[in-house]
């Protein structure tokens, strides 16, 4: 009979030993759990930093589509030449903005194309770009000192010009726009 209650013995214990225990099945339910949380934080912060991207490149894209708008245009107007900083009296439009002094507005502030002004943002061929909501790009044209150019002089007194396009995006829940880039070349012709 000893050998039976031993035999006997064993056999529950075999039994005992085939489930997990309470504390084995919480341990593995925390260990998942902190591991689909991390999975879902990475996932969230590559959406994040994919949407910067994606807008980082837009921004680029319209400095650029200005930059490729202005690169063949003269300085100054044909006609009048550097007498006249900023858009000509018969300018008053895109359309009719031959030089590259026209961009820099009459105040001097720049010229800004956004999509809530009605007039941009713009392409390379003067034509506004649909679907562009909350974007806008600044053009400031000003001269520069020849051997510094971030040193900017009175309007025509360098035949450097430095051309500044700023880019701008407010989002829907943004309170202000949020400059994404700053495209700047020099112009001498």
């Amino acid at each position: 009979m000893p050998q039976d209650r031993t035999a006997n013995l064993r056999f529950r214990r075999r039994q005992a030993r085939r489930g997990f225990t309470l504390i084995e099945t919480a341990l593995a339910t925390v260990i998942v759990g902190v591991g689909v949380l991390a999975m879902i934080s990475a996932q969230q912060a590559f959406h994040q930093k994919n949407q910067w991207s994606t807008q980082a490149s837009i921004a680029m894209r319209l400095g650029n589509e200005i930059r490729e708008l202005t690169l063949n245009m003269p300085r100054h107007d044909p006609v009048v030449g550097s007498e006249n900083w900023g858009p000509e009296e018969n300018e008053d439009a895109l359309a009719d903005f031959d030089d590259l002094d026209d961009f820099d507005g009459e105040d001097g502030e720049g010229t800004v194309f956004s999509d809530s002004l009605g007039n941009g943002p713009i392409s390379s061929r003067r034509e506004v770009i649909p679907n562009m909501d909350g974007w806008s790009q600044t053009v400031r044209v000003f001269n520069v000192e020849q051997f510094d150019t971030t040193t900017a002089v009175d309007d025509g007194a360098s035949e450097f010009m430095k051309v500044e396009v700023t880019i701008h995006f407010q989002g829907p829940n943004d309170e202000t726009p949020l400059e994404m880039t700053k495209v700047s070349w020099l112009a001498r012709k």
